[in-house]
């Protein structure tokens, strides 16, 4: 994905408010030092690509940013919303560097719901863990990770460990952990 970036001068609150009524987006670019630069991002740029993109993969899209002609590979880190409107009010991007490790929160998602057979004999499904943290090179960050449901029955679940890692994927949760469980409904 990318996006076109400004340099700004400083984070004050008066600045950062002109900047929102204007239709832009006051962020920060950090270096993989921690070290942060103001930058403005094009509000309407962004919303564009957010509404183009699956719901929950923001955590793990990598976004060329360009930065006064350079191009910058970046992970966005935190996004802070208006509380009345859900504006975004605020973005942290995360610079990558191509052989240093990053740590993401891979999401999880559920395959084959419609076909699970413990929802069939009328258990319910839930999905216990969303996310999934992970080191990896830059280059090999997943999208997602997928648990497939179909063959689960009622009280049987699934932990971590049941999804098919990469090689190059390092996990950093504890994979014995439930990520999804069919449960029976009260009374059957």
């Amino acid at each position: 994905m990318k996006l076109e970036l400004a340099k700004r001068t400083s984070g004050k609150k008066g600045e950062n408010n002109r900047l929102r009524r204007e239709g832009n987006i006051p962020a920060i670019l950090y270096n993989s030092k921690g070290e942060g630069h103001p930058v403005t991002v094009k509000g309407e740029e962004l919303k564009a690509i957010l509404r183009g993109m699956k719901s929950g993969l923001l955590s793990t899209t990598v976004f060329e940013l360009h930065i006064d002609g350079k191009r910058v590979k970046a992970l966005v880190k935190e996004v802070q919303y208006h509380v009345a409107s859900y504006d975004i009010e605020h973005i942290d991007f995360l610079q990558l560097t191509d052989n240093e490790e990053v740590t993401v929160n891979v999401p999880i998602q559920m395959t084959g719901v419609a076909d699970c057979a413990g929802v069939k004999l009328g258990g319910f499904l839930r999905q216990v863990i969303r996310s999934m943290k992970v080191s990896c090179l830059p280059k090999h960050i997943p999208q997602e990770f997928s648990i497939d449901v179909r063959e689960m029955g009622i009280a049987q679940s699934k932990t971590l460990a049941d999804i098919a890692l990469p090689s190059h994927i390092k996990p950093l949760s504890r994979m014995n952990e439930v990520a999804v469980v069919v449960g029976k409904k009260a009374g059957t």
